[in-house]
């Protein structure tokens, strides 16, 4: 029996504002960064979890994982899965704490990075990846992971097995898909960061395009005569009937109808979707705009910051959204996700995760893999973002369009040691990067 003793965080913060990776109309200059849970046991394994964050405020999030992390302590994780759903539901359930969310803000943020650090420990005692433990599971097992209160207006436990046991229907080909690296397609956002260049983006759609992806996203919301010049580029890369699909995200920047005049004037690049148009909380916002939009063949994508499965929920049975963009540690953790898996099946949206970020790929393979083996039954598309992935002992890859199929026991998000020594902040001198003359102009530059 495995007994988790106590809990360690590492605020991990890589300077990707430097050459503007991650870049977009809300977020000019962020720097990718892990708000970091290790749930050390009595045993050889520890668990290993995250939060994304974009740099100042990782700390405050490292500690809340701290505060939620004492719930586990001395815990057995026999006791912590057995029943899923109630572990969850504990968790979720101190109150001092939950006054500040509740189940949503920093403190949700928080218990994604603890409740995949328990994924993460489960999968490497049983010696399987997250994916294949959840594909494994009878429909029985997968709904008791769920916390359903809140969502019972929209699906029970009940419609959820049946769905479950539904999609068992040609899950043993699927298997066989995943195990062949065939699960999981891949699209990329690499190379429409807005802070990059004219010449660098073209570039890297040329790259890109020529490893195999089909699927394009580039950021918009700057102004439309640049966004139209840049999509003019891309569009010159990738052509219009060779079979490519462009994508646009503008990252929350516009009001409703403020969205629906702007995409009207990028209309004629055919984009397959405009990913989060207004603010992520605004429900009938999403709807308005996706009613407008319609006509015009433009669909409604948002999930990435969605704060829990009761936004998700909202969304999908308002029909506010086309496409349902789960993330994978801004809700709290694996099983507030399958819950929105479930959701997004019975309401027949595409899951279309949200991966631009540091950690964000390692995750969503397995929840991507999930979806398709277990839940969907469909095949979808996955966001992959070349940047940081040297950093994990496991790093997701793509080959020939699909995601590699992760096989190692865990959740992928175990952290190289030396990564986490050298850019911990504000870390040791002599150590962290943070502490060197390069740090100068982040440090001390305009706040943004």
């Amino acid at each position: 029996m495995v007994t988790i003793t106590h809990c360690e965080t590492r605020d991990v913060r890589f300077p990707t504002s430097l050459d503007k990776t991650g870049s977009d109309a809300m977020n000019a200059a962020g720097d990718y960064s892990a708000a970091y849970c290790i749930l050390h046991t009595d045993g050889s394994h520890s668990g290993h979890g995250m939060t994304f964050t974009i740099g100042r405020g990782n700390e405050i999030v490292c500690q809340a994982i701290s505060q939620l992390a004492l719930r586990v302590q001395n815990k057995s994780l026999d006791s912590l899965v057995a029943d899923w759903g109630k572990t969850w539901r504990y968790l979720v359930s101190d109150s001092q704490l939950r006054w500040i969310g509740p189940e949503k803000g920093v403190i949700h943020l928080a218990l994604g990075a603890v409740v995949n650090a328990i994924w993460d420990l489960w999968a490497k005692v049983l010696q399987k990846p997250v994916w294949r433990i959840v594909a494994e599971m009878s429909p029985e097992e997968f709904v008791r992971c769920i916390d359903f209160r809140y969502i019972t207006d929209a699906i029970t436990p009940e419609e959820a097995i049946k769905i479950l046991k539904e999609s068992e229907q040609g899950k043993a080909d699927r298997i066989k898909d995943a195990e062949t690296n065939r699960a999981v397609p891949a699209y990329t956002t690499s190379a429409g960061w807005l802070g990059y260049g004219q010449e660098k983006m073209k570039g890297l759609l040329e790259e890109t395009l020529k490893n195999g992806y089909k699927h394009f996203k580039l950021k918009v919301g700057s102004s439309v005569e640049e966004d139209r010049t840049r999509l003019s580029i891309a569009r010159s890369v990738i052509g219009y009937d060779r079979g490519n699909i462009l994508m646009v995200d503008a990252n929350q920047v516009w009001s409703v109808p403020e969205a629906i005049s702007y995409m009207k004037q990028l209309a004629e690049f055919k984009p397959w979707f405009i990913e989060e148009p207004t603010s992520p909380d605004d429900v009938f916002g999403h709807k308005a705009i996706r009613e407008a939009l319609k006509p015009l063949g433009i669909g409604v994508a948002t999930g990435e910051m969605c704060q829990n499965r009761v936004i998700f929920k909202q969304l999908l049975q308002q029909g506010a959204i086309d496409i349902c963009q789960i993330d994978a540690c801004r809700m709290g953790g694996v099983n507030e996700v399958l819950a929105v898996l479930l959701m997004a099946k019975k309401f027949n949206v595409p899951i279309v995760p949200h991966s631009g970020g540091v950690g964000l790929p390692e995750y969503t393979q397995h929840l991507s893999t999930i979806d398709y083996v277990v839940v969907s039954g469909k095949l979808s598309v996955l966001e992959y973002v070349d940047h940081l992935h040297e950093h994990f002992l496991h790093p997701s890859s793509v080959k020939e369009g699909y995601y590699v199929t992760p096989v190692e026991p865990g959740y992928s998000v175990e952290m190289k040691a030396d990564s986490m020594n050298k850019y911990e902040f504000p870390g040791k001198d002599d150590v962290s990067w943070w502490r060197s003359g390069e740090a100068r102009p982040i440090l001390e530059g305009e706040r943004i």
